[in-house]
């Protein structure tokens, strides 16, 4: 699709896009008659008019040939991308997204997009996901072919899926092998197998062990739930006996039947589902009122949503993500002595076709000591994720649910149109105003939340965009905005460009007194002295607002570019309280 498409849709929708906390209503259905099949010569049997070909009906044997045509058309580096590369840390549903793509051009920005999200520095230009994962699959492929390329045995997907266990306990000749007491005890001999420990796997658990058994000898080491399953000497009788068979008290015959060995099996047999399975959806309940647009039942979940945009490279725009729930509309349960709220989130992206570009869940906790619980009610708490998306349309769906109070839901749905940021074009991000901002050690640069590169920042929300946010006068005003494609001098190297803040108080008009804004702030500052050799510099600015009255405000920056002749300016308006 064209971006002038794209912007005719958005016009068009745009409106029709913002649903915030908004039941919608089912279209009325008028009653049509059926349609007539299309004739063999195209004509149309009442009017006599040609049918329209889009609009006509395909047979069954029409769309097979379709899907097939659509399969086949998925070969080469982008087959081989998706069944080799990423097969066991692509979602369901992001496979079954890149299977739906049209054309390699969508297909290589899907594939861009995928490293992307999964990049844990977005501001660097280095992916250290996709590194890792592709030294995985080269180490697996060195170290655990048997046969088969190492990636496809049970070992190597382990590998890349998690990386290098924490402690690996390897019997490479099997033999003479001294059970521990949980397997029976007793001494026997085994198949050549490996029994790795991870510390912790996230979705998973803590202290994870993994058991492979290569019983053909012949270096295919299978991943198996079965402990015995190692044991060469199991269907030798009278051979290789646990403690409790060399006593009489038991028989190998048992062990076949849930005895030594086998009493957490089942639990086993949860792991390996689990190990081996995409990443699901933890809240499959929210997912449903964002898939399917369900209406809500219970009272609403109220929350305020906030999205900016910062450009990260020529193609792509970092959307952090702003929640703000207030802190008196969570459901606290108290238990020895301290307050609990929970907030279930899940968050998705998708294109104006109804790709899904993005996901995010999460859950938050909120903690209080009870006796500071009512005082706390009074406070919002925030939530923050960082999107990476190419620039384009988009439509941003998030749903919470209050964990303690289960039918207490809310839903929130706007459009989202990411800017693009062309190099030859004076640009800016989004204007932040913060009510914490400051820098970061160098360890967090660059990652966690409310950091972006350098500098720790939490935005002010507020119920809409167009709504201002709100400061008290023991607070101070936090500005950040960062600056794109300044000029540089041939000559010099360097940028040429005035940099002006402002603050202005915005009186009403009223029926005796004409509306007014007076300038009460007011900083030139060049811009040089942000980054003198840079075409990018970030615009940061703390002010105390207990010299400010109480009243309505808007922050503007200005900046003036000599060497290009451009001018740009960003505003924000705000309450003092």
């Amino acid at each position: 699709m064209t971006l002038n498409l794209r912007r005719i849709l958005f016009v068009a929708l745009g409106c029709g896009l913002v649903f915030t906390l908004v039941p919608v209503l089912e279209a009325q259905q008028t009653d049509n008659p059926p349609a007539q099949p299309a004739p063999a010569n195209g004509q149309d049997q009442t009017a006599g008019q040609a049918v329209d070909p889009l609009k006509r009906q395909r047979s069954d044997k029409e769309k097979w040939a379709a899907q097939r045509a659509v399969r086949q058309e998925l070969k080469g580096a982008y087959k081989t991308w998706l069944e080799q590369d990423v097969a066991y840390i692509i979602t369901d549903e992001e496979r079954k997204a890149f299977k739906t793509l049209g054309n390699d051009e969508e297909r290589d920005a899907f594939i861009e997009n995928f490293w992307l999200r999964r990049n844990p520095n977005p501001d660097s230009p280095e992916n250290e996901f996709r590194e890792e994962h592709y030294r995985r699959i080269a180490y697996a492929n060195e170290h655990f072919a048997a046969g088969k390329p190492g990636w496809k045995t049970d070992r190597g997907h382990i590998y890349i899926a998690y990386g290098p266990p924490d402690t690996i306990d390897a019997h490479p000749s099997g033999g003479s092998y001294q059970r521990p007491m949980e397997e029976g005890g007793g001494e026997t001999s085994t198949f050549p197998f490996e029994v790795w420990n991870y510390r912790f796997i996230e979705g998973i658990g803590e202290n994870i062990t993994l058991e492979f058994v290569d019983s053909c000898q012949c270096g295919d080491y299978h991943f198996t739930t079965d402990k015995t399953e190692k044991d060469a000497l199991l269907h030798t009788p009278g051979a290789g006996l646990t403690q409790s068979e060399q006593m009489g008290q038991s028989t190998k015959a048992d062990r076949f039947q849930g005895g030594t060995g086998q009493s957490k099996e089942f639990d086993n047999l949860e792991l390996a589902s689990k190990i081996f399975a995409p990443p699901p959806i933890k809240f499959k309940d929210l997912d449903s009122f964002i898939s399917e647009h369900k209406l809500l039942t219970g009272p609403i979940f109220p929350f305020d949503v906030r999205t900016d945009f910062i450009r990260v490279t020529e193609n792509t725009d970092l959307v952090p993500v702003t929640l703000q729930i207030k802190n008196r509309d969570v459901t606290f349960v108290t238990k020895d002595g301290v307050s609990k709220g929970v907030v279930n989130i899940l968050g998705k992206v998708t294109t104006i076709t109804g790709k899904t570009a993005q996901t995010f869940e999460d859950t938050v906790e909120i903690e209080q000591p009870a006796e500071l619980l009512e005082k706390s009610l009074d406070r919002e708490s925030v939530y923050w994720k960082a999107l990476p998306l190419l620039p384009g349309l988009y439509r941003l769906d998030i749903a919470i649910k209050d964990v303690n109070n289960p039918d207490h839901m809310g839903i929130y749905g706007r459009a989202l149109n990411v800017p693009s940021f062309r190099d030859e074009k004076l640009g800016v991000s989004s204007l932040i105003l913060a009510d914490r901002m400051s820098p970061v050690d160098s360890h967090s640069i660059g990652s966690g939340n409310f950091v972006i590169g350098n500098t720790y920042i939490r935005p002010r929300v507020s119920a809409n965009p167009a709504t201002a946010v709100k400061f008290k006068r023991d607070q101070q005003l936090n500005i950040w905005m960062q600056v794109y494609n300044l000029g540089i001098d041939e000559a010099t190297k360097s940028n040429h460009a005035m940099v002006t803040y402002q603050i202005v108080k915005t009186v009403a008009a009223t029926a005796s007194v004409p509306a007014s804004d007076t300038v009460v702030f007011e900083k030139l500052l060049d811009s040089k002295e942000l980054g003198a050799h840079s075409d990018q510099v970030t615009v940061e600015k703390t002010l105390p607002i207990a010299g400010l009255e109480p009243g309505k405000y808007k922050v503007t920056i200005k900046i003036n570019d000599a060497i290009s002749n451009q001018e740009i300016a960003q505003s924000a308006p705000f309450v003092v309280e």
